[in-house]
């Protein structure tokens, strides 16, 4: 038997409502809920652009920032981001974790059929650990500077997630942001 992943679901206030089973709850009108987006760097400044495997039911293919996920009920979003850094990138050991936007909010067009509608604070960390990719989460990945990332993502936008594209712009404005540039 395996456990359903459940996520919090959340008001337009942003407040916890209940939760619902994960993948369920991704469709063409997927409700509010809560997550995270983690831009993981290496201690010389390279960000991990991580392309996300072909069979996830949301957004398969697409290049985004390091890893995503959702925090379960009761759970913090630092345990989150650990637990989820851990499963999808063997990474052990992360530090320097800092929330950068707190305030992140987006709601995608139809991917696939398939809506997101997230309250996603956006997160920055720092490891010197080797990766150790789970293929049914991660079909690629690779290190690089932000404004090779910024340039990709302009040339070929289709190649990114709705969410990492959208997230670049709120970044170039943040001032805790700047020290990772």
């Amino acid at each position: 038997i395996t456990m359903e992943e459940l996520i919090v679901l959340l008001d337009e206030q942003h407040k916890q409502i209940g939760s619902a089973e994960k993948l369920r709850s991704h469709h063409t009108n997927t409700p509010l809920h809560l997550a995270f987006s983690c831009y993981i760097f290496k201690n010389s400044g390279q960000l991990l652009l991580t392309q996300r495997s072909s069979v996830k039911k949301v957004w398969p293919g697409v290049w985004t920032n390091s890893v995503c996920g959702h925090p379960m009920p009761g759970e913090s979003m630092q345990h989150a981001i650990m637990r989820r850094s851990l499963y999808e990138l063997g990474l052990s050991e992360i530090h320097d974790l800092q929330e950068i936007i707190g305030d992140y909010r987006y709601k995608t067009p139809p991917f696939n059929g398939i809506i997101e509608n997230e309250f996603c604070p956006v997160f920055f960390c720092r490891t010197n650990s080797e990766l150790s990719i789970n293929p049914d989460e991660v079909e690629s990945y690779k290190w690089v500077d932000m404004q090779t990332v910024k340039a990709e993502a302009a040339i070929k936008p289709s190649a990114f997630s709705y969410w990492f594209k959208d997230q670049l712009e709120h970044l170039e404005t943040s001032s805790r942001a700047k020290a990772y540039f």
